[in-house]
């Protein structure tokens, strides 16, 4: 089937235009939230080519395509609601109650956009530590003195720019989320890494002192921050939106925009940016002291239930972290612990594909399995392991042992979104031989007791 007739497909259905409220889609997944379930034919969506799976959860139904189909698929899909602009802006409908994981799905429509550049950011961080290591250059002969300094600050332009200018890339995508000019986004954004302002590094370093208004607000550009800008972005959006409801259409564009920025500045500068980067502190530190508990008990606990977060739909908040973690210091430590989760999915699959005599099974668990050991589990979860219950709990318990290893060795990637065989490029540098360890014992833990306790050869789906 083509691109076009998956999606006229999963639209018939779904129940039609009139069953739609408003759809988007993340790495994997085209998410629609629908009026009514009982419209929805899941079987038959899932008999759809090429479709690995779906599920329903808290009035959005999640169709998994894998990544690169899924953006194809919702490129012909949205075009086909009757021009009625049902977009990802509409992802937070205001006549519904607001729950917590709607919040969360709307958290991660902001994030989703950004991540690609992000991965690139960490690629580019990760092979730059090819320039930087003594002991891979010394294979071919040369040491760090031998790399010119020019070469240097190329990568350096490649690794730094992203989270220099984060939270113009935060603000961006929360005004093109909440119905906002994405421009004046961008600009607010900017706004909050002025130079005019103390580089937040600096003065985290102590090389610089924060700017003092009305005698106690301390000011300070907000480098690598990721709250303050996603607030005042939704904050900003609907600044701009009220705006552009009361002033006059002969005054719109002069007043619009000016007012948008000014206010949207003054707010960010004097009340949200103070409190929210305390927040975002805060948290920080929370989710650290956890990863940091002693004898590996931060990375067991993780390892072993952070594979429950994409199930309950609330995974994209650990976007915000990571990206946070990056920001803050240049190093991930949710992703070695979390990658373990994912390979340890890998390992219970592929024991499933292999001792199954079901051919549909083996169908489906094979190609899940190799998904999984390349970072993405959907097919993998909702297709096989949580389908069968106890070969994810298997997975838990093989993810959870990764963890604590990556734990105890203080495993720590360059960048994010990258986990299982591509999350090695994160880690090319004198961590490269644990993190292969780790997820390898993640890996046989997870293939081990799922072989022996957690299937049986004639179990079906």
């Amino acid at each position: 089937m083509s691109n076009k007739e998956i999606a006229e497909k999963i639209l018939e259905l779904v129940g039609g235009n009139e069953n739609i409220q408003s759809v988007t889609h993340c790495a994997t997944r085209l998410r629609i939230i629908i009026n009514d379930k009982d419209k929805i034919d899941m079987k038959g969506v899932e008999a759809i080519d090429k479709v690995k799976g779906s599920f329903f959860n808290s009035g959005q139904y999640q169709v998994i395509l894998g990544t690169g189909l899924v953006n194809k698929v919702y490129d012909e899909f949205v075009p086909m609601l009757n021009g009625s602009g049902k977009k990802a802006t509409e992802a937070s409908n205001e006549s519904q109650k607001v729950t917590f994981q709607k919040a969360i799905r709307v958290f991660g429509d902001v994030f989703v956009p950004i991540i690609p550049v992000l991965v690139a950011t960490g690629l580019f961080m990760g092979l730059r530590g090819l320039f930087t290591q003594e002991a891979l250059l010394g294979l071919v002969g040369l040491t760090p003195d031998d790399i010119p300094q020019q070469l240097l600050m190329f990568t350096q332009i490649l690794t730094d720019t992203a989270f220099a200018f984060l939270p113009a890339l935060v603000a961006w995508s929360t005004f093109r989320i909440f119905g906002g000019t994405p421009i004046l986004g961008i600009v607010l954004g900017l706004m909050l890494v002025s130079p005019v302002l103390p580089n937040a590094y600096e003065v985290g370093q102590q090389a610089a002192e924060p700017l003092t208004f009305f005698g106690f607000i301390k000011v300070v550009g907000y480098q690598g921050s990721v709250l303050p800008a996603f607030v005042t972005g939704i904050l900003g959006s609907k600044i701009e939106i009220f705006l552009r409801k009361k002033i006059p259409d002969s005054l719109d564009l002069i007043l619009t925009p000016f007012l948008t920025l000014l206010s949207g500045l003054i707010l960010a500068l004097f009340i949200i940016g103070p409190i929210f980067h305390e927040v975002e502190v805060g948290v920080l530190y929370a989710v650290e002291f956890l990863l940091n508990l002693p004898l590996g008990i931060g990375g067991l606990i993780y390892g072993s239930f952070g594979q429950l977060l994409g199930i309950f739909g609330v995974h994209h908040i650990l976007n915000f972290l990571e990206i946070s973690m990056l920001g803050k210091d240049g190093w991930n430590y949710l992703n070695p612990i979390g990658t373990c989760g994912n390979i340890a999915q890998a390992g219970a699959v592929l024991a499933v594909a292999i001792k199954t005599v079901s051919p549909k099974m083996k169908q489906i668990a094979f190609p899940s399995a190799l998904s999984a050991a390349l970072g993405i589990t959907e097919p993998a979860v909702f297709g096989v392991t949580l389908r069968l219950v106890k070969p994810f709990v298997m997975s838990m318990i093989g993810g959870g042992v990764g963890g604590f290893l990556a734990s105890i060795f203080h495993l720590r990637a360059t960048g994010m979104a990258l986990t299982g065989i591509p999350g090695t490029l994160l880690y090319l540098n004198e961590q490269l031989p644990l993190y292969i360890l780790v997820n390898v014992v993640a890996f046989a833990v997870s293939f081990g007791l799922t072989w022996t306790f957690g299937y049986k050869k004639d179990q079906g789906l």
